[in-house]
């Protein structure tokens, strides 16, 4: 079981963090909050996929705030809930070290993340984490020492994020264009947020109005609450200007958690033939706002391709693609 003390803190810069301890790692920090389903998710980007792997297992091990790891090439992905949990590092600590979450504490405009590391381990969150772009500021204990057999706590300050998802479909006729093409060079052009990840969702291939794959596609952005109406007007701006469709639709979504329903029915467009209505019913039920941006008929596809977002590969294909 982890132990706490209570000790005087200082606050440093992640620019104080570089100078004390050396240029590291870390290639951002990211903390996106869904306070209305008391969940978190911390995004660490890091410049080697060996300290990802190594840290994902430890933080995994010791429980604490985060539910759920994940890790994709350089990024580890960390579910967390809003709040405080145990850790338990394990009698293994003395000898491998370990780190964990303890907390995720939401202060106005800011997250407090408050991470314990253990020997080696405690590296990754006490030096390498705390000067990676994103951060604002880091506390530390004033005795702090880090490395070696020490132990250290550190609370790491970041702005409080949101997780926008926006997806389109019907961009393109049989002669021009490429949906996931257009979409992934708006999102890698965009000034607004940090870009997250660019999903094709394969659709119903036996549509007759489709072009020729039958796909639509998402995008997912970390944003701060007040620029999400500048994200948004980007978006639909250069729809506008790259889309040859006259049926094109633009759909977002704010949360980390997709509603079922929702991804119910992202599933089900792979294989059933639904109309526009029926996705306007599903978005209304489910928080999914959308925009005409020449037409209605892409409804279907920007409404699947959120309730596809978090499907992993399965995103990516057929129902029968996955039959064991």
């Amino acid at each position: 079981m982890e132990r706490r003390d209570v000790k005087m803190v200082q606050r440093l810069s992640p620019e104080e963090v570089t100078k004390r301890y050396g240029r590291l790692f870390c290639r951002g920090v990211f903390t996106l909050i869904d306070e209305g389903n008391g969940v978190a998710q911390v995004i660490e980007e890091c410049s080697a996929k060996g300290p990802v792997e190594w840290d994902a297992c430890n933080r995994k091990r010791a429980g604490g705030a985060i539910t759920d790891i994940t890790v994709e090439g350089n990024t580890i992905i960390m579910d967390a809930i809003i709040g405080e949990g145990e850790l338990h590092f394990g009698p293994a600590s003395k000898d491998v070290g370990g780190q964990g979450l303890r907390s995720v504490v939401v202060d106005g405009d800011e997250v407090r993340t408050t991470w314990v590391g253990l020997a080696g381990a405690s590296v990754g969150v006490g030096a390498c984490m705390p000067q990676g772009p994103g951060t604002i500021a880091v506390e530390y204990p004033d005795d702090v020492r880090i490395g070696g057999a020490h132990r250290v706590e550190v609370t790491v300050v970041t702005p409080k994020l949101i997780r926008a998802i926006i997806s389109v479909d019907d961009t393109d006729t049989k002669e021009r264009g490429a949906s996931w093409s257009m979409l992934l060079q708006v999102a890698r052009e965009c000034p607004v947020g940090h870009f997250l990840k660019h999903k094709i969702i394969q659709l119903n291939p036996n549509v007759p109005e489709k072009t020729t794959n039958c796909v639509s596609v998402g995008v997912s952005f970390a944003v701060k609450e007040s620029d999400l109406p500048d994200l948004l007007a980007y978006f639909q701006e250069k729809l506008r200007e790259r889309t040859y469709s006259q049926e094109t639709t633009m759909a977002y979504f704010v949360g980390l958690r997709i509603p079922p329903e929702l991804e119910e029915y992202g599933w089900k467009a792979k294989s059933v033939i639904y109309k526009p209505h029926q996705a306007l019913e599903i978005a209304r039920r489910n928080g999914v706002e959308l925009v005409e941006i020449t037409g209605k008929r892409g409804t279907i596809g920007a409404v699947a391709a959120i309730g596809c977002f978090d499907l992993g590969v399965k995103a990516a294909g057929l129902p029968e693609d996955f039959e064991s």
